[in-house]
């Protein structure tokens, strides 16, 4: 006895999350060119490094971008899924594309220390203000549907650090102003750094739990079984795999063991309970094998 069923109410990014992307790639791009002919100008690292972040984060949101598009395609006979889990595969990939970009702005920011250049403080400020103003626009576009895909998340958080990071060069550029302080300009750079790779670190520990098909940070096994085995019929859970299909759509497939006594009726009871409790988890992709007390499988050795 077993079911299978799809759900088709499932949690897919809104329409106009596409169009926030596309927006907040141009802003970036534009934001990007102006900071690198600022940085080359007037010799900031901070503004030079907070470039190439931004580089990287244009880079993670076209293929954020790619990644939703390709969640939308159909099954095939090669792929029966589909293609939605590029998205799992291009959140890594961006997790380490932004490892290394930290790892290449940590290098220079120490040597400009060691040997600090003449900033124009004032400068440093305007542009930092003009990246302030443009990341905190384009986290507020992912803002309202962050909590429905681990990529939306992704571009939400990094604009957000992106901002933060803006205002702390804004900071800067004024104490440099009054002080002279030029090194302070290779000091904000490394807190660039650090704020990246804490939100990086998160990104690369989820992309590769999924990748691997492990079961989703959001997910307690322990609660799938408390709330199937709290069922009246059922007797046992065993044999249960929760996995990704997508970073927004989970499978599970399980064995249920129900009384020796039920009927027909009770398992399409039972089916349709166990599909209820399971969505409210955001589970929506179901295999269920349905078996009867000391039928095939014997209590003590099912695992």
């Amino acid at each position: 006895m077993s079911d299978h069923h799809h759900h088709h109410h499932e949690h897919t990014a809104p329409e106009n999350i596409n169009r926030a992307f596309v927006i907040g790639i141009i802003l970036n791009v534009l934001f990007v060119i102006v900071e690198v002919a600022a940085g080359f100008t007037y010799h900031s690292m901070a503004l030079l490094s907070d470039a190439g972040h931004n580089i990287a984060d244009v880079g993670s949101l076209a293929l954020s971008l790619i990644a939703l598009l390709l969640m939308k395609s159909k099954s095939n006979k090669y792929y029966t899924y589909g293609y939605k889990k590029t998205s799992i595969l291009i959140a890594l990939v961006n997790s380490v594309l932004l490892l290394i970009s930290i790892g290449a702005i940590a290098v220079e920011a120490f040597h400009k220390i060691i040997q600090p250049e003449k900033i124009h403080g004032e400068m440093v400020s305007l542009v930092a203000l003009i990246g302030l103003i443009i990341n905190t626009a384009s986290a507020f576009l992912f803002f309202k549907n962050k909590e429905h895909d681990l990529n939306i998340k992704s571009a939400y958080t990094h604009l957000l650090a992106d901002a933060m990071v803006s205002l702390s060069i804004v900071v800067a550029g004024v104490i440099i102003y009054f002080t002279n302080w030029y090194w302070l300009d290779s000091l904000m750079s490394l807190v660039v750094v650090a704020v990246i790779l804490y939100s990086t670190i998160q990104l690369l520990k989820d992309s590769v739990r999924l990748s691997l098909d492990g079961v989703p940070k959001q997910i307690s096994l322990d609660e799938i079984k408390l709330k199937i085995n709290s069922i009246e019929g059922i007797v046992d859970l065993h044999h249960i795999h929760v996995w990704a299909i997508s970073t927004n759509q989970n499978a599970l497939t399980a064995h249920v063991v129900m009384k020796m006594d039920s009927t027909h009726t009770d398992e399409i009871r039972i089916k349709e309970e166990i599909k209820h409790e399971l969505e409210h988890l955001n589970i929506h992709h179901i295999t269920l094998e349905l078996e009867k007390e000391n039928d095939n499988c014997k209590l003590k050795n099912c695992i």
